[in-house]
């Protein structure tokens, strides 16, 4: 009883439209005062948020993609791609998801893969005919990778949520991420050639030499944070600080293309992103405080493990759980609110934290590309101006392979596992 009213009381905060940091805070407070618990828990849970090294992480990265966006990187990036790829069969789109790749190599945000690769993706793939649904689709989609293929933003929530080790997290998010990436490259391939899609001409050697010299820092800089944290030259706080400063040398005095009202923007952009990421984690440390001296986390587990005698039974019920809060929630808040309630049921159940934490992350990137509150659609639709509704039609096969991929990774957890563990 008390989960279907706890649970009752969020979906109503949230309908009445107050901000999830809010809801989720407001909601745990209320809870241990009914609870005759001391309420200086809640500011003692805000203070315990406030103080994570590995936090850290995540204004730099927000700085360094930023920065790189302002700058137009995205462009040269996309340019070198399809000098190589452009005449291959759907060239354009493998292009395209080959450059948000890339780009989610250093990034760690899905938001500015899709922001940085649709503005100039998008209009290069409608002038040369292609599906507005379908290139709408492909770069929603594609800017999930951000996410999933290392540094990833909701990687380092879970596992300063579950103190797992994020290089860990990180590794395990590399074969999952080259496996989804290589789907989209395969349909498109196959999407192009069932619609006559005309090839692009082939550049010649000296086009993709300037082309590539032009993309070579940024791609320098992908090399530097994936091996660097690999090796275990810098932790992934450390890989972000270096990253940052490194966009900063690229895109100034290297490159010369990042201005001061650019660097400014991106700045500003990256504050009120990093206030509002705080401000979620922090109301989501109440509420999992309030949770779980309820023992609500606990209940759940129990029920889970009581009905459910199988891991397939209970992949099924977390992908149902997800994909239904990815309806009303953000990628974070997710992470965040269901990671303690889902994990004791998965460890019990005998599943490696690193794997399910992959796992989550694959079902946090389809609620990212699912109506009504996928950023990356929204993103897609300010990015080209279409309707929301044009662009979550046209992301409904890329959710097929989403799907696909999860399953394959159930199916062969070495797809995750293995290079952290065993290469």
């Amino acid at each position: 009883m008390t989960v279907v009213l706890t649970l009752g009381a969020m979906f109503a905060l949230l309908l009445m439209r107050v901000p999830v940091a809010f809801a989720l805070g407001g909601l745990g407070l209320a809870m241990l005062l009914l609870g005759g618990f001391s309420p200086l828990m809640a500011p003692q849970a805000v203070l315990s948020t406030l103080d994570g090294f590995i936090l850290l992480a995540v204004p730099l990265f927000l700085l360094m993609s930023n920065i790189l966006l302002r700058a137009g990187v995205g462009h040269d990036l996309f340019a070198a791609v399809s000098a190589w790829v452009g005449h291959w069969p759907g060239g354009l789109a493998v292009a395209t998801i080959l450059s948000c790749g890339v780009f989610a190599a250093i990034s760690g945000s899905s938001v500015a893969t899709a922001a940085t690769i649709g503005t100039v993706a998008i209009p290069e793939m409608i002038n040369r005919g292609y599906n507005k649904r379908f290139v709408y689709g492909l770069l929603a989609a594609g800017g999930t990778l951000g996410i999933l293929i290392p540094p990833s933003i909701p990687m380092i929530i879970y596992g300063f949520v579950t103190e797992e080790s994020v290089i860990s997290l990180f590794l395990a998010g590399i074969g999952p991420g080259i496996a989804l990436l290589l789907f989209f490259v395969v349909f498109s391939m196959i999407y192009a050639r069932m619609g006559g899609q005309e090839r692009e001409a082939k550049q010649g050697w000296a086009e993709r030499r300037r082309a590539t010299l032009k993309a070579l820092p940024s791609v320098v800089l992908a090399v530097l944070i994936i091996s660097g944290i690999y090796s275990g030259a810098f932790t992934p706080t450390e890989a972000a600080a270096i990253g940052f400063a490194a966009a900063l040398i690229i895109t100034g005095p290297l490159m010369r293309v990042l201005t001061w009202d650019a660097f400014k923007k991106a700045v500003f952009e990256s504050m009120a992103t990093t206030v509002a990421i705080i401000l979620i984690i922090a109301g989501a440390k109440i509420f999992g405080k309030a949770i779980t001296l309820y023992r609500i986390p606990q209940d759940i587990s129990v029920l889970i493990t009581q009905g459910v005698d199988t891991e397939l039974g209970f992949i099924l019920i977390v992908t149902v759980v997800l994909l239904v809060m990815g309806l009303v929630f953000e990628a974070l808040s997710m992470v965040l609110i269901m990671t303690p309630v889902l994990l004791p049921a998965a460890l019990a159940l005998g599943f490696d934290p690193i794997w399910f934490g992959v796992y989550m992350v694959i079902m946090v990137e389809c609620a990212l590309i699912t109506p009504p509150v996928g950023l990356n659609l929204y993103v897609i639709q300010s990015v080209a101006k279409a309707r929301l509704g044009e662009v979550a039609r046209g992301v409904a096969p890329f959710l097929i392979l989403m799907f696909v991929c999860a399953a394959l990774l159930y199916v062969w957890h070495d797809l995750a596992l293995y290079i952290p563990f065993k290469l």
